[in-house]
């Protein structure tokens, strides 16, 4: 199951994406949940908490959450927020170094 995620993840957004994810994943079952935020202009911790949630919901389906087209901010909040410590997409929220 693939999901582009656009605009601003903030409390309100995430709310509502939260319930169209999980409704979405509970209803086909996918082996693989990929979030791509390649179209997210802003995301606070609200976004941490649906990646948390989904890699939660994901694992207990013996699933995997990959998480790909994080912009450097995004990456960052994520690094911050400790995503980056779960094997989703290989590291891939790991800022890049300058």
């Amino acid at each position: 199951l693939s999901v582009r995620l656009s605009g601003e993840i903030d409390q309100a957004g995430a709310a509502v994406l939260r319930e169209k994810i999980d409704q979405a994943a509970e209803s086909c079952l996918p082996q693989t949940l990929m979030l791509d935020f390649s179209g997210v202009t802003f995301m606070d911790s609200s976004g941490i908490g649906l990646v948390m949630g989904r890699y939660r919901m994901m694992k207990t389906m013996d699933g995997e959450l990959l998480v790909t087209g994080a912009s450097p901010r995004v990456k960052r909040l994520m690094q911050m927020g400790g995503l980056d410590k779960l094997p989703i997409f290989g590291g891939s929220v790991r800022p890049e170094k300058a």
